[in-house]
């Protein structure tokens, strides 16, 4: 993905984002090991889950891109996606 679409989407979606992480919030179950790391992102972070059915997550952390395979993960994304 191009830096120039990553910004416009992030400035696009950044009012959504928001407001999915306020109403997800409350579907994600707290974890015992759920604790803040030392090197854990300081910026915007984007989650897109392409396969609903797979184990990736892409993240967009300010200019980069990590890819994690975490299939509680997605489900837990999609579980909260889900709530009202």
């Amino acid at each position: 993905m191009s830096d120039t679409s990553r910004r416009g989407f992030i400035a696009a979606g950044g009012v959504g984002l928001g407001a999915v992480a306020a109403v997800g919030a409350g579907a994600f179950t707290a974890s015992a090991s759920a604790r803040p790391s030392a090197d854990r992102a300081r910026e915007r972070v984007v989650a897109h889950v392409p396969d609903h059915a797979g184990d990736k997550v892409q993240l967009l952390v300010g200019e980069r891109e990590v890819v994690v395979h975490d299939r509680d993960l997605v489900l837990r994304l999609l579980n909260a996606a889900g709530s009202r």
